[in-house]
């Protein structure tokens, strides 16, 4: 399951994104000091957008917040739940990652880079809970099948406010792209 993921984008665009839902975002804590991440992991403070008392809001948040057991939840199963009475948040995101087994004389895991076709910036539809953040996962779409048996929950960059807002039926957000919707490419190991 997503483990890391990355927001190079300068936070503008982010901005610029959101802005062209129709809502704009307000930001409480002044605006988040956010410089380009090539990898968040668990645990990283990172920027959402949650709708706040003055509307949509950055803020910055850890990435997982602990279960009864002490263990980080990072990633939660949207399948079968309703969110509605949730507060549920975006995050921002112009890439993840999943890893399949080490390639041969290999010991590390092999690293695949996933991007949204023709589009530099997408949403990952999320929770927040005790102040933390974890994003939603669905079934796998044909995209991710040959890597991963699930997947996180993505949203093109104008269907952000349909989210956080809930102004489509949940079951029409929270499910696998069609295929083609992303773009992969291994990161590691390189190619020689």
């Amino acid at each position: 399951m997503c483990n890391e993921y990355q927001l190079i984008l300068p936070f503008d665009d982010v901005i610029e994104a959101f802005n062209q839902t129709g809502d704009r975002l307000v930001f409480p804590g002044g605006m988040p000091n956010f410089g380009p991440m090539a990898s968040i992991r668990i645990g990283d403070r990172a920027p959402v957008i949650r709708l706040g008392a003055s509307g949509p809001e950055a803020v910055m948040s850890p990435w997982a917040w602990k279960a009864p057991q002490g263990r980080p939840v990072f990633n939660f199963r949207s399948d079968g739940r309703s969110f509605a009475a949730s507060d549920r948040c975006l995050i921002p995101a112009d890439g993840f990652f999943e890893f399949t087994d080490p390639e041969p004389g290999q010991k590390r895991k092999t690293k695949w880079r996933f991007t949204l076709a023709g589009s530099p910036l997408f949403w990952v539809a999320g929770l927040i809970k005790d102040g933390a953040f974890a994003m939603l996962t669905t079934e796998r779409g044909a995209d991710i099948a040959p890597y991963h048996d699930r997947q996180i929950v993505l949203l093109r960059p104008e269907e952000g406010a349909a989210w956080l807002r809930l102004q489509r039926p949940e079951s029409d957000l929270l499910q696998a792209m069609p295929a083609g919707s992303l773009e992969v490419e291994k990161v590691f190991p390189v190619a020689a």
